[in-house]
């Protein structure tokens, strides 16, 4: 099998997350919660030969690839289909507490290259960006039926693009003559809509917007903050998560949710008297992201703007953490 995605930040995961010494035990379990084509899961189950992975993945395609690579490891690796959110919200009754979580929010290369769903403007492919093909509204729904003002305001929210207005006005302008319905036609929408200058800067000038487009389809930000509540719920004490993110609207959500983790005081600010027991749920392993190496971008160019966070947990969460991280 052709594995077209390479897995980022890997030395860097397998050592922040090791599942090797106190207070793991020798059959140590660990969550893929974003399995993609199973390059990290891989990596781990052959570095730690005692370890099992449990690995999540909403997109069917992609998780059938992922058994075919992982079918030497047996009954060491579990499969779950569905979104993370929906698994540790209901964290299945038979698995212990996990030793290790991990959170990839990076969208796998064979998504941009082999998926035809549009998630890449270099190639003329329906308009549909979803992980999940089988529910909720496509790319093509998006761009076709919100007004211009929230699609606009989805371009620059999500994808941090100055000129959503410009681009917002050209594709409504556009659909005014017919349904926008491939990754090409929008491309080349949003190329003229720009001024030429902006044609020829470091990257596409779609680039933005196509990653705002995806964002809002597959409701990336809003599925976040409370997976990552639920997630923190479900680890282990003395358990370690990491999460690698690939920008800033996705950073600032697990940097703040790992900050109030760490926190010996978390009560309100309202509150006169400490309440909480001033101990900290987690201990932050990583005070700061964890960037990749000049060699790994030079050979990986998708990893140029991955962060890893890592923390450990210390105890369970209760109901201040999600404050200022919610909003997506």
């Amino acid at each position: 099998m052709e594995i077209v995605h390479t897995p980022v930040l890997l030395n860097e995961c397998l050592e922040y997350l090791s599942p090797v010494g106190e207070p793991f035990e020798a059959d140590a379990l660990m969550i893929d919660s974003t399995l993609g084509e199973g390059g990290h899961t891989y990596n781990f189950l052959k570095k730690y030969p005692s370890l099992s992975v449990i690995g999540l993945d909403a997109d069917k395609v992609i998780q059938s690839r992922a058994r075919e690579r992982l079918a030497e490891f047996g009954e060491r690796v579990h499969f779950y289909n569905g979104w993370f959110q929906d698994f540790y919200a209901n964290y299945p009754s038979e698995y212990n507490r996990p030793d290790i979580i991990l959170f990839d929010l990076g969208i796998s290369v064979f998504h941009y290259e082999k998926s035809e769903r549009g998630f890449s403007f270099r190639y003329d492919e329906k308009l549909d960006m979803r992980l999940n093909s089988s529910e909720g509204e496509s790319a093509a729904d998006l761009v076709n039926n919100l007004p211009e003002e929230k699609l606009a305001d989805l371009i620059y929210l999500y994808g941090e693009e100055k000129l959503s207005r410009r681009i917002a006005r050209a594709i409504v302008e556009a659909r005014s003559g017919g349904r926008i319905e491939s990754s090409k036609a929008l491309a080349e929408i949003i190329w003229n809509a720009v001024p030429a200058n902006y044609r020829y800067g470091s990257i596409h000038p779609a680039t933005r917007t196509f990653q705002a487009i995806r964002i809002a389809v597959n409701g990336e930000l809003k599925r976040l903050p409370r997976a990552l509540h639920d997630a923190f719920g479900c680890l282990k004490n003395g358990g370690k998560m990491g999460v690698i993110t690939f920008h800033s609207l996705e950073d600032r959500i697990v940097k703040n949710y790992f900050r109030n983790l760490g926190k010996q005081c978390v009560c309100p600010p309202e509150v006169a008297v400490c309440r909480c027991g001033g101990s900290a749920c987690a201990e932050l392993i990583t005070r700061k992201p964890v960037a990749p190496t000049e060699n790994e971008v030079k050979a990986n160019s998708p990893s140029r703007s991955a962060k890893l966070r890592v923390i450990r947990k210390i105890k369970d969460d209760t109901e201040y953490h999600l404050d200022g991280v919610v909003g997506f």
